[in-house]
């Protein structure tokens, strides 16, 4: 492995995407996805980033220029060429549908009361009232059955019916509390923008993303615990607007002809002791 220099912009880079990949080695551990099959996957990623999203600048790809590139051994490159696609994107349709299904609902003002809360809907269509039913029509095309959704999200607790038989949504969901497969696409989706926002900065003479946070410490469990329900409460408020005026502009822009963009907006808090003894730092005993 090549050494940088000490103060080299590399050795920064290396440092810091070091305690970027720290959580996410510990995942892959606890899941038994082992370093020689991570190693296979580098191999795949760093051909597909190096054809799909490094600019070539007019140079031609060749198998050499890309060795070059990535440090992947040519035949290496060759066998990995020959397959059908260097990586395969996962199904997420379904996950993808109920993320629509949840902004729609709190934000479309057929869906919203007066205050712009998100209404409980009928759990069938009644009337030509608003319900559960043409929600996920409106949104789903027909694509999804109501009653598929409304199970999983009353078992994962981000709905509940009453004994009306109307839906409520839980306003503080935002995200899935139980489902692995649901945890799983928020997580990519949510650190995938994250990271290309922060790379791009990174990247760019000037900021272009918007990027910012913040941090204290010397905190008491009340004060952190006060904070926590301070920042859920402030953020959730947050969301819902952006949302809400997401939605209004993406109706206006339906008919627009020009280059479509698309957003990503998010928020987290995390907190940690700041005097726990790192796992592993004491001597082994004999």
């Amino acid at each position: 492995m090549t050494d940088f220099e000490q103060n080299s912009p590399q050795n920064a880079v290396i440092n810091a995407v070091t305690n970027v990949l720290r959580p996410l080695v510990k995942l892959l551990i606890q899941k038994q996805i082992t370093f020689p099959y991570l190693s296979n996957l580098l191999k795949r990623l760093y051909l597909d980033v190096a054809i799909h999203d490094v600019p070539s600048e007019g140079a031609r790809l060749t198998d050499s220029r890309l060795s070059v590139l990535t440090g992947v051994h040519r035949k290496d490159i060759r066998r990995l060429k020959e397959e059908s696609e260097l990586l395969q994107p996962s199904g997420e349709k379904s996950i993808s549908l109920s993320a629509q299904v949840i902004s729609t609902w709190l934000s479309d003002l057929d869906y919203c009361d007066g205050a712009g809360s998100p209404m409980a809907l009928w759990r069938l269509t009644k009337n030509g009232e608003p319900s559960f039913e043409s929600l996920i029509e409106l949104v789903s095309k027909q694509d999804l059955r109501a009653r598929t959704l409304l199970d999983e999200w009353v078992r994962s607790g981000i709905v509940s019916l009453d004994d009306e038989n109307k839906v409520h949504l839980n306003t503080e969901t935002f995200g899935p509390s139980e489902g692995f497969d649901e945890k799983i696409f928020f997580f990519k989706r949510n650190l995938q923008q994250h990271l290309n926002a922060s790379v791009d900065n990174m990247l760019a003479k000037q900021s272009e993303h918007f990027d910012r946070c913040v941090y204290f410490n010397n905190l008491s469990e009340t004060s952190r615990n006060e904070l926590d329900q301070f920042v859920r409460k402030q953020a959730a408020d947050l969301i819902k607007q952006i949302n809400r005026k997401g939605r209004s502009l993406q109706k206006l822009d339906s008919k627009n002809t020009s280059d479509k963009y698309r957003i990503h907006f998010g928020s987290f808090f995390y907190t940690e002791l700041q005097n726990r003894e790192k796992k592993g730092s004491h001597k082994n005993e004999k």
